[in-house]
């Protein structure tokens, strides 16, 4: 069995409001192995961040029992800082400083004796592609160049774990890439990292396993395919001219293995899906639904989100 990165356990946090009291992480567990990459994939307010707050001592928790690199997290707090990196979803650089004026003053912060200080800034910014810009005051930065360096930083004192909070947030495609190879590079060296994001691609491509989180909760976790496999078939989605049919007449087709309707289309899970529209058309017809769209689509994340939560992703990132 290999070794745990981070346990778990019932975890909870609650804030008071006036008289109510909110509750932003609900009771939850999970453990993340060494050398993982372990993603938290969820909406604006499902209690993400709040979770990495806790998990790098910024909160204490109302309950619940977490150890971090093999420390309790509520009685080896020190300890715990000692042995984590955390790259914040807000930037927390100094504007006024050069990119390495940065990385040696978060270097003094640890400890780190000048010999190997120098030599450890010369590495972080070789990784993410700041050499040249190292002199630079971060004023001057772009918005993916300090993300860079911001992930440099968090990575520089050689921590066994590194958290991520949104790490590609507001950054353009090509940006967010170039982000997303830097982070696979830094899992070669053998770093444990956590990471949060509402970006379906972003949880596939680069996570171990993902945990969904919704209202406080993780609701479902494992690997991306494996999430994906839940939903384990083909997914047709109908434009339906009238939002409001009764979709239980689909209920008549032997191979429609579930229904959901969706702001006005109708979702049908089945295997063989391309094989199975002539029956879907004919169908309709004999109930007279007016299709207007056809789409056959494999699962996705957004499919996985959806089918746990009763809500796209960008549903329930505008609420």
């Amino acid at each position: 069995m290999r070794a745990r990165a981070i346990e778990v356990e019932n975890l909870t946090k609650r804030f008071n409001s006036g008289t109510a009291a909110v509750t932003a992480v609900d009771h939850i567990s999970f453990s993340v192995d060494r050398g993982e990459i372990f993603g938290i994939l969820g909406p604006n307010g499902a209690g993400k961040t709040t979770l990495i707050k806790i998990l790098t001592t910024l909160l204490k928790p109302t309950s619940g029992m977490a150890r971090v690199a093999g420390f309790d997290l509520t009685m080896e707090r020190d300890e715990v800082r000692e042995h984590i990196g955390i790259v914040f979803q807000e930037p927390a650089l100094d504007w006024r400083l050069t990119g390495r004026e940065n990385l040696d003053f978060h270097a003094r912060m640890y400890g780190m004796k000048r010999g190997e200080r120098n030599k450890r800034i010369e590495e972080v910014l070789k990784l993410v592609e700041l050499e040249d810009k190292a002199d630079l005051l971060v004023d001057k930065y772009s918005g993916g160049m300090k993300r860079r360096l911001e992930l440099a930083r968090g990575f520089l004192h050689h921590p066994e774990i590194l958290f991520l909070d949104e790490p590609t947030l507001g950054l353009d495609t090509h940006t967010r890439r170039a982000i997303w190879n830097y982070i696979k590079e830094l899992r070669r060296e053998g770093v444990t990292m956590v990471l949060t994001t509402h970006y379906m691609e972003e949880a596939d491509y680069l996570c171990d396993r993902v945990g969904i989180m919704d209202h406080g909760k993780i609701i479902v976790l494992d690997s991306p395919r494996n999430l994906k496999d839940l939903i384990g078939s083909d997914l047709v989605s109908l434009e339906l001219s009238n939002p409001d049919v009764n979709i239980e007449a689909f209920r008549k087709l032997d191979f429609v293995r579930d229904i959901k309707l969706y702001h006005g289309y109708v979702i049908l899970k089945m295997e063989r899906a391309e094989l199975r529209i002539p029956a879907i058309m004919e169908l309709a017809a004999e109930e007279g639904l007016e299709i207007r769209a056809v789409n056959l689509r494999k699962p996705s994340l957004e499919d996985v989100f959806l089918y746990f939560t009763g809500r796209g992703m960008g549903d329930a990132l505008s609420t």
